[in-house]
């Protein structure tokens, strides 16, 4: 991976309000279109910026397109990394007190982020929601994203209306505690959600309109709709694993004493051996249960950044 910052950036060491992430796969024909739009939104802003451009082994010329569009900090991967690679990439880099994720496929209202940010005031991380859906084999993805969502808002105990949008804000010091966690593809924005969610973090949601892609999606409806799920799963184990553990077990004892109930009756006070294997699974979910939550409690980090309060001043 290597960093080019073009000349009238600013200082390493100056901090910022927000830092725009710009993940960039084989985007050259709408690269500055995309640049200048976000660009005329953040002047026109009371905030000051930076656009970091993270050209994920674009084959294109992408990457050399944003060097010559002047003023970016441009990271560039010599080989595709995936989005959630170069979304950690460029958060890692941050200046911004604020880092804002986008894309520059002309799906997401771009010009649009100063009040993203400004919604930011009080909450840890926004969320554009978006209110429509768009890409190929919506037959599949809708259902698919409806009940990983309903998974997702069942373990964290939070109404999520939209899981893995890539238009949103968040507080830059929070997220770094948590990009050990991003995966290397699209699942990445799942898990960003999911962690903040699972921390204690507020989340907030703010309705966008989603338009249509320009270029070729990059999105596999099936393998990655799978990885999704997948993570869910995974990030909550890895926070709350009693919300997996404590259900399934119930559901394990209620069938053992179900059919307990029913071995009594039918074999004469007779147990079957079917019925003691469900039993002792039920124990045995609910041990690990137990065990998996004493060991998150154990290693959860004890300088964990502070959540947002509503009394911070309006800047972020």
């Amino acid at each position: 991976m290597t960093e080019h910052a073009s000349l009238g950036a600013p200082a390493a060491s100056a901090e910022l309000d927000v830092s725009i992430i710009l993940p960039v796969y084989n985007e050259v024909e709408h690269l500055k279109q995309e640049v200048d739009r976000i660009r005329a939104a953040m002047n026109a802003s009371d905030y000051d910026y930076e656009i970091i451009v993270v050209d994920d082994g674009s084959s294109d010329g992408s990457g050399a397109a944003a060097e010559a569009i002047g003023g970016l900090r441009v990271i560039r991967f010599l080989q595709n990394r995936g989005s959630g690679s170069a979304r950690k990439a460029g958060t890692a880099a941050a200046r911004g007190r604020v880092t804002v994720w986008t894309d520059v496929d002309m799906t997401y209202p771009n010009d649009t982020i100063p009040r993203l940010v400004k919604e930011l005031d009080g909450y840890d991380q926004v969320v554009g929601a978006r209110t429509t859906e768009q890409g190929t084999m919506k037959s599949l993805r809708v259902p698919a994203k409806w009940l990983i969502r309903r998974l997702a808002s069942f373990l964290t105990k939070t109404k999520i209306p939209d899981l893995n949008s890539g238009f949103r804000a968040f507080r830059t010091d929070v997220a770094r505690q948590y990009l050990r966690h991003l995966p290397p593809g699209f699942s990445c924005v799942t898990t960003m959600t999911m962690t903040f969610l699972s921390g204690g973090y507020s989340v907030k949601y703010i309705p966008i309109e989603y338009g249509k892609r320009a270029g070729q999606s990059k999105f596999h409806p099936i393998k990655d709709t799978r990885r999704y799920g997948v993570q869910v799963v995974r990030m909550v184990l890895s926070y709350n694993p009693l919300r997996i553990f404590l259900p399934t077990g119930f559901v394990l004892l209620a069938a053992g004493l179900g059919k307990l109930v029913y071995d009594i009756t039918r074999y004469d006070l007779r147990v079957t051996t079917n019925t003691l294997l469900i039993l002792f699974a039920a124990f045995q979910v609910f041990a690990i249960g137990l065990l998996a939550d004493l060991v998150v409690r154990v290693s959860r980090d004890r300088d964990e950044v502070p959540v947002a309060t509503e009394t911070q001043p309006g800047r972020p």
